[in-house]
């Protein structure tokens, strides 16, 4: 399909650059498609009263780390500064980064990030460029493995806030916990799974207390969602892989609660991706652990997902696309213009909608 069949105009405005607080005072747009596309404007806080018992909402629960890295070139000449965005582990010791500015960069060249900290021999975190490939991927290879390295990210590293948040304003403290689901266990994303933002303890209860399931997988979330789509055509469009994980157990819960005419609930995206990729066409979903670069467009026949809780998403972007598949193209864009209207906040820290998938 056409990629600008899926632009629409987004003022800068209405990119949040805070969450909400409570969580779940966030705006729900809640989508039904249809010839007529029903509409109607909530609060997250209401997704009790919007699902049904027996339901069962999946979540993913990957931890964000703070892979943005600052440091500087040494070992020839001037020392310029480097950003790097840390978005994929290959080992212990070696991660795939977008850095820039790339051009100032050769394989070989050593990057220094950070002049203090609590790990490393003299205050230092050094790292290889041991490859280049292409939009400014690097392959880096640090001085340090495993679990040292971990801390020594950590203790230098900032939340890897989205380039439409982090143009605006520098990361913070505040990010460390604002940018980190209530879910989140596994180490492994360098991008938060958004929608599950939103949840708080107090919405968990509630939910529990109206008999709807919560099932946790992991789908550990990689800066790729953060790229446009620059191709004419999405057919030409490159997914960045990422690593997913669905246990046994997780699998079968899902199956019986379909088998029994109950909805299974994707929160967010990176949800949805992970169950689509492990279901097969007799519409069952078997345990996973692997890498998937599914791109669901529309076209694409869901096969695990009744329902999609996500956030708003960005124009041109993969997500839109998924949402588009999910319940329409016409639907979305009602949507989307119903929400701009309506002042609702877009993005990582924005507002929500529950989509009904379309007839």
């Amino acid at each position: 399909m056409r990629t600008d069949l899926f632009d629409f105009e987004l003022p800068p405005e209405r990119i949040a650059l805070r969450p909400a607080s409570p969580r779940d005072a966030a705006r729900l747009l809640m989508v039904t498609p249809g010839a007529n596309p029903e509409l109607q404007d909530r609060f997250v806080r209401d997704l009790p009263d919007l699902l049904q018992p027996g339901d069962a909402l999946v979540v993913n629960d990957t931890r964000v780390i703070p892979a943005r890295l600052t440091g500087r070139r040494i070992g020839r000449g001037e020392e310029p500064r480097i950003e790097a965005n840390l978005h994929k582990r290959v080992d212990g010791s070696r991660w795939r980064a977008f850095v820039r500015p790339a051009k100032r960069l050769v394989a070989g060249d050593v990057v220094r990030f950070g002049d203090e900290g609590k790990v490393c021999f003299l205050g230092q975190l050094d790292a290889t460029v041991e490859e280049k490939g292409e939009g400014g991927e690097v392959t880096l290879s640090f001085a340090f493995h495993g679990g040292i390295l971990d801390q020594a990210i950590a203790e230098r590293g900032e939340m890897p806030l989205p380039p439409y948040i982090a143009s605006k304003r520098p990361a913070d403290e505040a990010d460390r916990s604002d940018y980190q689901t209530l879910f989140a266990k596994d180490e492994g994303s360098v991008a938060a799974p958004t929608a599950g933002l939103h949840f708080t303890e107090d919405l968990l209860a509630r939910l529990h207390m109206r008999g709807i399931a919560l099932r946790r997988v992991t789908l550990h979330v990689g800066a790729g969602t953060f790229l446009p789509v620059k191709t004419d055509d999405t057919a030409d469009h490159v997914m960045h892989a990422e690593w997913g994980e669905i246990d046994a157990a997780t699998a079968e819960a899902l199956n019986r609660t379909r088998q029994e005419g109950r909805r299974v609930v994707a929160i967010g995206t990176t949800a949805l991706r992970l169950l689509e990729s492990a279901t097969g066409e007799d519409r069952v979903i078997r345990p996973f652990a692997g890498e998937t670069a599914i791109f669901i467009t529309p076209g694409y026949r869901f096969r695990a997902v009744d329902l999609l809780m996500t956030n708003f998403h960005l124009p041109r972007s993969t997500l839109f696309m998924l949402v588009a598949a999910f319940s329409g193209l016409d639907t979305m864009k009602r949507a989307y213009a119903h929400a701009l209207v309506g002042g609702y906040r877009f993005y990582s820290y924005g507002d929500a909608c529950l989509l009904h998938p379309a007839l």
